[in-house]
């Protein structure tokens, strides 16, 4: 059983139910892609003065992210906290040419991965992080944009 909290935090953007069902849908995804069947994913909703407030917090960076992943360890049911910026998410979504759900779910996903113990510091890491990541999407339906494509 995957249990999935989700907490709007934020006013900028619609928290929608296709946006809540978009954020459940890649947890879920994530974790079966992981080979896992039991845990609990917390996530918050927030705008980008939040989450600036917390990756200068918690990262020592005082800039908007799009999404920040705090892992819970491995002797606890909970997997993990994920705090997504809906106002970066739409940015981005808009910067790249693609639609919100794609970017929402590419951010869910990528942070479900880090939750999982990957990572991207290294160019090695980076490569097989993105591979997950769009495995994962792609058998969700989430694929890229044919602008992405070109």
């Amino acid at each position: 059983m995957i249990k999935i909290r989700i907490r709007n935090e934020q006013s900028a953007f619609p928290f929608t139910l296709s946006v809540r069902y978009t954020i459940r849908k890649c947890i879920r995804g994530a974790v079966r892609e992981m080979g896992g069947e039991k845990c609990e994913v917390s996530v918050m909703i927030v705008d980008n003065a939040a989450i600036k407030e917390l990756n200068a917090q918690w990262r020592n960076i005082d800039r908007a992210t799009d999404v920040l992943s705090f892992p819970m360890g491995d002797d606890s049911p909970l997997l993990g906290d994920i705090v997504l910026s809906l106002e970066k998410a739409y940015e981005q979504a808009n910067e790249y040419g693609h639609s919100p759900a794609r970017e929402i779910g590419f951010l869910t996903v990528h942070s479900m991965l880090h939750l999982y113990g990957y990572d991207h510091m290294e160019e090695d890491e980076r490569v097989e992080m993105r591979r997950m990541e769009e495995k994962i999407l792609k058998k969700l339906g989430l694929v890229r944009s044919m602008e992405e494509n070109k």
